[in-house]
């Protein structure tokens, strides 16, 4: 059967389009795995995913560039179309990312509250911003711009299909286990991640079962999130008791990439915990990761206080997520949490007594 000339030439585009992709893989290789040791916690091993060093400064890096695959793959994206998403920062920001690689338009729909320095990057690698006010209304409105001709990346939708969860295209969780292989426990008690689309839990869950590991995933969430209500009913209609100020994890609803079943547990993490344990961290690698890294890191700690309880020696792997810059002006601007009425100062104490005694006391809310 023959095509166009139109067609073949969309056909040779798409192909150079992936090939940029897959070397664009290949020169980034892969982040860091950090190991610390902390005294009150013999016999228990911290390991920490540096995802915050991919080109485009976040864990959704790796989503990006598999949401274009996707696009790309299943004849979605054509030269010159614009891609849009919906998206609270750091998706929005490896988009825009590789949008420019391919030479493509990016636009981001994202609520009006997001972090100012997340707008400056999306705008910085060349994509455009649509502010909403109502953070309930940004899918709406990337389905408007859809229906306008754009490619709609939709992260929410497909994340959890858009990655192959069985580790050909090394995912992160096969990232992870391969790091580990040379360490005194390559086989983890606990991987921690937090859940924004699911694809991220949904990948590293799927895939400890596709490897028969005795490992378990945890899922680290602000306090009340659709995430925690939902996965503990089983009821994907579930909705967030309270909002949080941790962006990009802590949904208000369940998005359909969460998978309930791959998941092993849920621990829900306050939100001035989960910036002080972000600040915790900034002393103890020498690097500010954002607020989400922080859930990860105090999920770790109550875990880790769990398994020396109970007499239990192993190690625990999670993810330091993005760059601590995109919060200078929320989350580490003290005045902005007064504002808030976010105290860290007690988390600070209640973490810093967790490393050193083995024991996390969650000061009368969820840890």
């Amino acid at each position: 059967m023959s095509t166009t000339p139109c067609t073949d030439g969309t056909r040779a585009w798409v192909h150079n389009a992936i090939a940029l992709l897959e070397q664009e893989a290949t020169r980034s290789a892969d982040t860091h795995l950090l190991r610390l040791d902390f005294p009150g916690f013999p016999g228990i091993a911290f390991y920490f995913k540096d995802e915050a060093s991919h080109p485009s400064g976040s864990l959704k890096h790796r989503l990006a560039r598999s949401l274009f695959l996707y696009a790309l793959c299943n004849g979605r994206l054509r030269p010159g179309q614009a891609v849009v998403d919906a998206s609270s920062g750091s998706t929005a920001i490896s988009e825009a990312w590789f949008a420019r690689l391919l030479g493509v338009p990016f636009v981001a729909v994202m609520p009006a509250c997001t972090a100012p320095q997340k707008i400056r990057d999306v705008q910085a690698l060349g994509g455009k911003c649509d502010l909403v006010e109502d953070p309930a209304q940004v899918h709406a409105r990337a389905a408007e711009h859809a229906a306008n001709g754009a490619c709609h990346l939709d992260q929410f939708g497909l994340a959890e299909r858009a990655t192959d969860w069985r580790g050909n295209n090394n995912n992160i969780a096969e990232s992870i286990l391969g790091q580990l292989r040379r360490e005194p426990q390559p086989e983890p008690t606990w991987i921690v991640c937090g859940a924004g689309t699911g694809g991220t839990s949904a990948t590293i869950g799927r895939y400890l079962r596709y490897r028969r590991l005795a490992t378990r995933l945890c899922v680290a969430e602000p306090a009340g999130s659709g995430y925690v209500h939902g996965w503990r009913t089983r009821d994907r209609d579930a909705v967030a008791s309270k909002p949080t100020r941790i962006e990009g994890i802590g949904r208000p609803w369940v998005e359909p990439g969460f998978i309930f079943d791959v998941v092993d547990d849920v621990v829900e993490v306050e939100d001035a915990a989960s910036i002080a344990a972000a600040l915790l961290l900034e002393d103890l690698i020498g690097t500010r990761y954002g607020g989400s890294s922080g859930t990860n890191f105090a999920a770790c700690l109550q875990l880790a206080s769990d398994m020396r309880a109970r007499g239990e020696r192993g190690s625990l792997v999670t993810l330091l997520c993005d760059r601590g810059r995109r919060y200078q002006q929320t989350l580490f601007d003290p005045g902005w949490r007064d504002a808030h009425g976010l105290d860290i100062a007690p988390w600070q104490q209640a973490l810093a007594t967790a490393l050193a005694t083995g024991t996390f006391t969650t000061l009368g809310g969820s840890s």
